[in-house]
């Protein structure tokens, strides 16, 4: 499965250095006992193994043994292993002799002792070139293979969904499954974190001004500027070409946060100008708020558009890493104010029939402070 997605990747547009980080094709040597012959010397698996390991990673290994220096109490190990210099070729290695942990019973009677030699490794089995895994990996105690890939030419974002749908159309056996990890993991918590902070800021701004407004209504008004915004900010990533990443999802909270502002003031003015004036209409106020307002309006726009202007053009060494931030709210901005400056009056005047109520609150609370 390694194999075949490495090779699904490699077709991807965008990625490069498509690698499995484990070498699945080392030379090795594979050991194939005769069991028959094996048996009829009574030599076992386990007892070619042992002496195998014993000769090349040393006694300890199987059966460790200690000596304990008398004069300082040190346990010191006690091993046997054959000398690299005698373990140099494969003739040597099938020379390594095999003794059988449990001596074989004689045939016949015999007088005298029983002879248990050694038999070389060479007379019981055969050796032969292959390939093999050259180290194992484990994550939380199961095997694991790791496909590496890099992004060039082309957004971490468009190339993850792109794997990632390589991933869905392959067929996983039973008990194996596939993680997207790395930069795009950590993109996608960083997406969701800014997305959710987002979410709960525009939430936050509207009890704060529901509160200040004394109203449901009026908050609901101003509210209006911020998909407005929203719709800024994509309309100049697309057209810039640039990508929705981190920086980008800062700039898009400066614009909320300020056309947020500069709907606060239309919407305000409006309600004093008809809490100074009875006999205005919605339609007027907001037509006064417009007129009266448009110049603190476009000044605060214009000023933050002019502030971010060279950010967005990337100039300057590392520009290109905070342009997409200057781009998101010179978007967000500029669309932001024209909702501001036409839509949300339309909204006032259509929402804001009844005339407002927090002048009165206002008037009511001052009484009663002073009859205290």
């Amino acid at each position: 499965m390694a194999r075949t997605l490495h090779q699904e990747l490699q077709k991807i547009p965008g990625t490069e250095d498509v690698r499995i980080a484990q070498v699945l094709d080392h030379p090795a040597l594979r050991l194939d006992v005769d069991r028959q012959q094996a048996a009829q010397l009574s030599v076992s698996f386990r007892d070619v193994a042992g002496n195998l390991l014993t000769s090349l990673s040393s006694s300890s290994l199987v059966s460790p043994n200690y000596w304990v220096n008398p004069q300082n109490g040190v346990n010191y190990i006690v091993a046997v292993q054959t000398p690299i210099t005698r373990m140099a070729s494969v003739d040597d290695l099938m020379s390594t002799s095999v003794t059988p942990s449990i001596a074989a019973p004689p045939a016949a009677p015999q007088f005298g002792p029983v002879d248990n030699t050694a038999t070389y490794l060479g007379g019981i089995a055969r050796l032969r070139p292959t390939q093999d895994a050259a180290s194992v990996n484990h994550y939380t105690v199961q095997q694991v293979l790791d496909v590496q890939a890099s992004v060039h030419g082309r957004d971490l974002g468009g190339a993850a969904s792109d794997i990632q749908k390589v991933i869905d159309r392959l067929k996983l056996p039973e008990g194996t499954r596939i993680h997207v990890r790395g930069q795009s993991e950590v993109m996608r918590a960083s997406f969701l974190s800014f997305g959710l902070g987002l979410i709960v800021a525009v939430i936050l701004v509207y009890f704060l001004l529901m509160v200040l407004f004394q109203s449901l209504l009026d908050p609901l008004i101003i509210m209006v500027a911020v998909p407005g915004a929203f719709v800024g900010i994509a309309w100049m990533l697309a057209l810039t070409g640039t990508t929705l990443n981190v920086e980008s999802f800062m700039g898009a909270i400066m614009a909320v946060g300020i056309a947020v502002s500069n709907s606060i003031l239309l919407v305000s003015f409006a309600n004093e100008a008809r809490a100074e004036n009875e006999q205005l209409t919605a339609f007027q106020a907001a037509l006064e708020a417009g007129r009266t307002r448009l110049r603190p309006v476009l000044m605060t726009a214009l000023a933050m558009v002019l502030g971010m202007l060279p950010m967005a053009l990337g100039l300057g060494e590392g520009g290109e890493e905070t342009a997409p931030l200057g781009r998101a709210v010179i978007g967000g901005l500029g669309f932001a104010t024209l909702v501001t400056l036409f839509v949300v009056p339309v909204a006032y005047t259509m929402l804001r029939q009844k005339p407002p109520t927090a002048h009165e609150l206002d008037k009511r609370f001052a009484e009663e402070s002073r009859h205290e």
